[in-house]
Parts: C-alpha cells; sequence; structure tokens
C-alpha cells in the first residue's frame, strides 16, 4: 500500500504542473492578439488626428490666398473719395514765377482746380489756352482758376512762356494735392498699368465746399462748361 501511494502522490505533482501548464499556453495565445489589436488601434488614432490637423492647415492656406488676392488700396484710392458738398482740401504749393500759393489765399470767392497729366503736351496745352482765353470771364464771375501738375517749377514756368499762359501753374512734384483731389491713380497706356495724374477739374464754392467735380476730362469744350458751372453757383 505504500508503494501504491507513493505512485499516486508521485503522479499528483505531475498532474497540477500539467494544470499550471495549460493557462500559461493560453496566456501564449492571447497575448499575440492583443498585440495586434494595439497598432490597429493606433493606426487609427493616428489617422483620426490626421484629419483635423490636415483641414486647419487647409484653411490657413486658404485665408492666406484670400489675403494675397486681396490688393492693397492705393493713397490714390484711399483719397479720391472726395465728394461733392465735402470741404475742399486745404493746399499749399509753390507756383510759377517762386511764390507759394495757399487755400487760404482764395478764401470766400470761387476758385476752380484744373489738373493736367504733362505740361507742354498736346491735350494738356488746349485744355491751359482755353482757361486763359477765358480768365476775363471767369474774374467777372468771381471766379479764379489755378493750374496743377507734378512737373518742376522750371518746366511749369517753359510751358507759361511757350504759349502765353495766364493761369497760374502750381507744382506738386509730391503729389500732395493731386492725392487729396484724386486726380492722382492708375492709369493704362499701350496694355500697361502705370500711377500717374488723372485730368480732373473741380470747382470750389465761395463757401470753401466742392461744388462740382469732373473726372477723366475730355479738353474740348470743357473749359467752357466750367465757366457755365462757375456762373451758375
Amino acid at each position: 500500500m505504500s508503494q501504491k501511494s507513493r505512485k499516486k502522490s508521485s503522479k499528483t505533482p505531475s498532474g497540477s504542473l500539467t494544470a499550471k501548464n495549460k493557462p500559461g499556453k493560453m496566456r501564449a495565445t492571447t497575448q499575440p492578439r492583443s498585440a495586434k489589436t494595439q497598432p490597429a488601434s493606433a493606426g487609427k488614432s493616428a489617422k483620426t488626428g490626421a484629419k483635423p490637423t490636415s483641414h486647419k492647415a487647409a484653411s490657413k492656406r486658404l485665408k492666406s490666398s484670400e489675403k494675397a488676392t486681396k490688393p492693397n488700396p492705393t493713397a490714390a484710392e484711399a483719397k479720391s473719395a472726395l465728394a461733392e458738398g465735402q470741404k475742399a482740401p486745404a493746399f499749399r504749393l509753390p507756383r510759377d514765377g517762386g511764390s507759394v500759393v495757399t487755400s487760404a489765399d482764395y478764401a470766400g470767392q470761387k476758385l476752380v482746380l484744373f489738373f493736367y497729366p504733362r505740361a507742354d503736351t498736346p491735350g494738356c496745352t488746349r485744355e491751359a489756352i482755353d482757361f486763359t482765353r477765358l480768365k476775363d470771364a471767369f474774374t467777372s464771375s468771381g471766379t479764379a482758376v489755378l493750374g496743377i501738375s507734378a512737373d518742376p517749377l522750371k518746366a511749369q514756368e517753359k510751358f507759361r512762356d511757350k504759349h502765353g499762359l495766364r493761369i497760374p501753374l502750381i507744382s506738386d512734384e509730391h503729389h500732395e494735392m493731386l492725392e487729396a483731389y484724386g486726380a492722382w491713380g492708375e492709369k493704362s497706356m499701350y496694355g500697361k498699368t502705370f500711377l500717374g495724374i488723372l485730368r480732373t477739374t473741380v470747382l470750389i464754392g465761395n463757401d470753401g465746399k466742392v461744388a462740382r467735380i469732373w473726372r477723366n476730362v475730355r479738353v474740348d469744350g470743357h473749359a467752357d462748361e466750367v465757366l457755365e458751372a462757375a456762373r451758375s453757383l
């Protein structure tokens, strides 16, 4: 009996070992499955995380492209909002002969300002001659007339002497008055665009307010039209 009991006792440890080994095998088989599932979940989270970042990047690129397509307004565009009925901008600039002309010099009287692109060019010459021809008529209506361009004083004086002009010619080389009155802006010629003087005329009433504005002036008959407008004030 003792030998049989010994055999049974020797089997029970081996049986207990086999019982312990079975869970070990199950753990070994379940571990790789959990390992497989982990990269998949990580991949999904990586994909889901990539979508919002790409969306944000796309929205940033869209906003930057929108800013790039919006042109910045030029100084002339910002100041060209001068309208009839508004107070005329003040000015102080040199004129032919070397003296200085200011808006205060014409306080209480009507004033015509004609802005021309360049001295001694065909259209500008005709316009200046027409205003000179009507100078006495403007004076009779209580209206002074000034011509303004960006030409230097020497060019203005040469222009005056060559054509016998009797209208004061103002030199605005830094475009201060031109921009204030909306007479400086984008122009096009031969398929090219550039900034320059826009032929413009402004009539100011004796109250110091803008009574009339002519933009993109056509020279023929223009001075006569301005005289009629000055007389009607």
